[in-house]
């Protein structure tokens, strides 16, 4: 029988470069439902309802947005952010630039996996179950890292685009079926 792993993105976080200072007093006064408090962070917060996100403003005029749970999200949240200072007399010149730092994924795998043999068989891993349950594997291509579980269940950390995400699960998937790790799940009852 063939498993198609199931995957979900978590969260993307993002750098934007908008290549202009930024007023960062002028913008809290001018945009509504923005926190900013120089005394305990020097970036003002923005958070965004639809699509849920959560932009960081920087007086250099660099952003870090995090919440998005794909790349067209991520993107329609950036244009309403710049759309929202636009509306309340923030000028933008130039074309920001919108770069991937980091994509958290979940994914599972719909297979049991054998940890101790996988920990043996598959280079680049660390597996040490008396202080974490999983296994860490450190991917080269995609370069990512992937914490699996014996469930079958995994988290990926690292990757900067969505297929690196696909590519690394369909990846480790084979790998591990390559070695003879995985196993059909096994169905107990209880009563």
């Amino acid at each position: 029988m063939e498993v198609k792993p199931i995957i979900k993105i978590e969260n993307i976080v993002a750098t934007v470069t908008l290549d202009q200072a930024l007023d960062l007093s002028a913008i809290a006064r001018s945009v509504p439902n923005i926190e900013y408090d120089p005394e305990e962070f020097p970036g003002l917060i923005m958070r965004l309802e639809s699509p849920r996100l959560t932009a960081l403003v920087f007086n250099s005029g660099k952003m870090v947005v995090t919440g998005a749970k794909s790349t067209q999200m991520l993107i329609k949240g950036f244009k309403k952010i710049i759309r929202i200072f636009v509306r309340h007399g923030i000028i933008i010149v130039g074309k920001p630039k919108i770069q991937i730092q980091n994509i958290v994924a979940s994914a599972n795998l719909g297979v049991e996996v054998d940890l101790e043999k996988a920990a043996y068989l598959l280079p680049n891993t660390m597996y040490e179950p008396e202080q974490f349950p999983g296994l860490i594997h450190r991917m080269d291509d995609p370069k990512v890292v992937l914490l699996i579980f014996s469930s079958g269940k995994m988290v990926i950390t690292g990757a900067k685009s969505e297929e690196d995400v696909q590519r690394a699960v369909i990846n480790i998937y084979n790998k591990l079926k390559e070695l003879g790790c995985i196993r059909e799940p096994t169905h107990e009852e209880f009563w």
